[in-house]
């Protein structure tokens, strides 16, 4: 399991606000991606699929950052740049994979 997600605070949170609301969507994209296991990649497909998921939960981020807009607080721009900054190194990792740090079938 790539390690940067499993440090993620999964506190669940009553959502009473937009700022709330924000940060309690980008925390689920991180769950999702905290199930993200870069060591299971064995296959062009497993690559493939792990970029997938990487590229929609960036997609997703920038969908809520774009949404909430005028709700912005720090809580919202920290929780999503972390996110987007896991989401690269994860990117970077599995790239990895592709340059021949590992054969795949």
């Amino acid at each position: 399991m790539f390690s940067a997600f499993s440090s993620i605070d999964y506190h669940s949170m009553r959502a009473s606000t937009p700022a709330e609301i924000a940060v309690k969507r980008l925390k689920g994209i991180g769950e999702v991606l905290s199930g993200l296991d870069i060591a299971a990649i064995h296959t062009q497909d497993d690559m493939a699929h792990a970029l997938w998921t990487l590229d929609t939960a960036d997609k997703c981020v920038r969908v809520i950052l774009t949404e909430f807009r005028s709700a912005w607080t720090t809580d919202i721009v920290r929780e999503a740049n972390r996110l987007i900054d896991l989401i690269e190194a994860a990117r970077d990792e599995v790239s990895g994979y592709r340059g021949g740090n590992r054969v795949l079938s």
